[in-house]
């Protein structure tokens, strides 16, 4: 069984044809779903526009996910994990957002992650939604509570898809909704990986079962960044593998005072180490690959030299993305598949290469295939590495002949 693109019977909002992404992808009674906003063809002027409040935005970003998930046959209470890209010019107004996918999902939770971005490719978009969902609506190993430590939104943690076990993003904020370690960003970074590993216990599991670990930190930190390694040695990687990783740089955060974000994503499989033969990654607390199950989890990649670690095309967008996306072609080569094993791929782009973005579309176009991933894009202020200009966390699925029967 291989994935294919979602049709859905009508969808309104924009002629999808041509892109390098599909609305969604859907397997055997499992969606994946593109970041959708609220942007639609305006026929007067002949381009995509998004107008309306934040409230607004998220009425028709939720509609147009979910007529993409009623397309595969599914339905809102089949949803396990929700990602919310609010960007920082409407997080003033993000409660609107949270009342609204209250009112959409009503008495059925999925897992929740709230990503922070400096802005979305439509100038005026404020939210950005993407679904995965699973018929049945995958396992809730964790009820959400009021006001969990190390959490920015009530969420539970819910096992969807091939073991995959989703929780909410985890920030500096206690109990009481106080900030953790002012101005302190290490002692923050390992606040957030200890409060996912506690909700990870809770649900039966620990942080070894970590597949992916995405950080969201703000500029001035990127000075301390090494020194989270120390913390991410001491607390990762206890089954043998470290997960994949990303690392991206945002104005500011949830929190006024907040240093760091962590996305953490876990797996009921053991986990197999995928690296191509990349020696810069032994001594890292961080993998290239990381299987399990039959979902290959990967780390961010950028223009980076795998040899001698020098960023490479400074300023050139385009070259970039040629040599980020034939890194992820490296890997998934290694790894038995091919850019139509491709689920997902998150791109963050510098917000000042946007009018640039373009570009990506043109190596995807070249260099991926159908059934084209689904994929979400943001803009940053600024990556790890000052002369890197994109990163993409991309995400792929074995199919099952090349598959043994006991990990399924």
């Amino acid at each position: 069984m291989t994935t294919t693109a979602i049709a859905p019977a009508a969808f309104t909002w924009f002629p999808y044809d041509g892109f390098t992404f599909c609305l969604g992808l859907t397997e055997s009674g499992h969606v994946w779903t593109s970041g959708h906003t609220a942007a639609a063809l305006d026929e007067a002027v002949g381009k995509m526009t998004v107008s309306g409040s934040m409230a607004e935005q998220a009425r028709t970003a939720y509609r147009k996910v979910l007529t993409i998930v009623e397309g595969a046959g599914l339905s809102l209470t089949d949803v396990t994990h929700v990602t919310e890209n609010v960007t920082i010019a409407g997080l003033a107004s993000y409660d609107e957002a949270l009342a609204v996918r209250r009112e959409v999902f009503g008495d059925h939770e999925p897992a929740v992650t709230t990503v922070v971005v400096e802005r979305l490719v439509r100038s005026a978009a404020l939210l950005e939604v993407e679904l995965k969902a699973s018929a049945g609506g995958g396992t809730m190993l964790l009820a959400s509570e009021a006001r969990r430590a190390g959490e920015w939104t009530a969420s539970p943690v819910v096992e969807g898809h091939d073991g995959t076990v989703h929780l909410p993003t985890m920030v500096p904020i206690d109990a009481s909704g106080e900030i953790v370690a002012p101005g302190d960003f290490v002692g923050q970074y390992r606040y957030c990986l200890e409060q996912a590993d506690a909700l990870l216990r809770k649900a039966g599991m620990s942080i070894d079962a970590a597949v992916t670990t995405f950080d969201y930190s703000t500029p001035g930190t990127r000075e301390v960044y090494r020194k989270t390694h120390r913390v991410r040695k001491e607390l990762l990687g206890g089954a043998g593998v470290y997960p994949g990783a990303g690392g991206i740089l945002m104005s500011r955060l949830h929190h006024p005072e907040q240093l760091v974000a962590i996305d953490v994503t876990a797996s009921r499989h053991p986990l197999e180490l995928v690296n191509p033969g990349w020696s810069r990654y032994d001594t890292l607390t961080y993998a290239p690959g990381v299987k399990a199950g039959r979902t290959l989890f990967m780390s961010g990649f950028a223009a980076l030299d795998m040899e001698t670690q020098e960023a490479l095309h400074p300023g050139d967008l385009r070259a970039q993305a040629e040599v980020t996306y034939e890194a992820i072609l490296h890997l998934l080569t290694y790894a038995g598949l091919g850019p139509e094993h491709l689920l997902s791929t998150i791109e963050f782009c510098v917000a000042s290469e946007l009018p640039h973005y373009g570009v990506v579309h043109e190596v995807r176009e070249r260099l991926l295939s159908a059934p084209w991933p689904a994929s979400t894009g943001a803009m940053c202020a600024d990556l790890l590495r000052p002369e890197f200009l994109l990163e993409v966390f991309p995400t792929a699925l074995y199919p099952l002949d090349q598959h043994s029967p006991e990990e399924a």
